[in-house]
């Protein structure tokens, strides 16, 4: 499938739109050998070569695909490298020697279940709102949340850029000046989450995916990563909107 390059680059979680479009413009960007400077060149994750800076962001022909299931800790970036220097979490995948690439994002201080895969039209799938993938967090906040308002939370509300209501929300665990939260979202807005209870007041401390449709983080250690299973890759993969 033919997509707009700033759009494939994103996707791998090598830089956001706009940053790819600079780098595009930049000169920074080949398919298939060819340098690339207009913005609205598309190309094909199944067929075309793709890099960035020279380092490879997708090469489906006659590769072999990889997806691996990967326990993000804190204080890991989810691209590909950081001329910062900061940890990304390529550096938690050294054993795996195909380029891969992250499956949507986690912020640098969430942690939990991440994707990674060098399969275009897989990420696309479990990423894309219109496939409607469900991701399940565990939340942190600070404060007790009563009744009432856990039935505001249900409720959802509006962010500055847009609408946003949780799948379901449930109290998990009480403490006495915190509590957690279980809640299942459709979408992948950034930082949407934290966002969504820090205007209800709520300061989120700590946020967990533990899980994507039904495939579970379990208890696989932080920082570890293992390989999908067969049915795991057919049930995300055939996936329909």
């Amino acid at each position: 499938m033919l997509e707009r390059l700033q759009k494939i680059i994103a996707c791998a979680g090598v830089a956001s739109r706009r940053a790819a479009e600079r780098m595009i413009r930049q000169g920074r960007v080949s398919v298939n050998g060819r340098t690339i400077t207009e913005l609205g060149t598309k190309a094909d994750t199944r067929r075309d070569e793709i890099r960035v800076d020279g380092n490879l962001i997708s090469q489906s022909q006659g590769g072999e695909k990889i997806y691996i299931l990967l326990n993000k800790p804190r204080g890991y970036l989810t691209t590909l490298d950081d001329p910062e220097g900061r940890p990304t979490v390529t550096d938690l995948i050294d054993d795996v020697t195909e380029r891969i690439f992250p499956v949507g994002r986690l912020d640098y201080d969430s942690e939990g279940l991440l994707l990674m895969t060098n399969d275009g039209d897989f990420a696309n799938r479990v990423q894309h709102p219109r496939f409607k993938v469900s991701k399940t967090y565990l939340a942190k906040i600070k404060g007790n949340i009563a009744r009432k308002e856990l039935d505001t939370l249900k409720q959802g509300t509006r962010l500055e850029d847009g609408d946003f209501r949780p799948l379901t929300v449930l109290v998990d665990k009480r403490n006495k000046k915190s509590c957690w939260l279980k809640l299942t979202i459709v979408e992948g807005r950034n930082r949407v989450i934290r966002r969504f209870f820090e205007t209800l007041g709520y300061p989120v401390t700590r946020l967990i995916r533990i899980a994507i449709d039904d495939i579970e983080i379990g208890n696989l250690k932080q920082g570890k990563f293992r390989y999908l299973k067969a049915k795991e890759i057919r049930k995300l993969s055939s996936v329909k909107n």
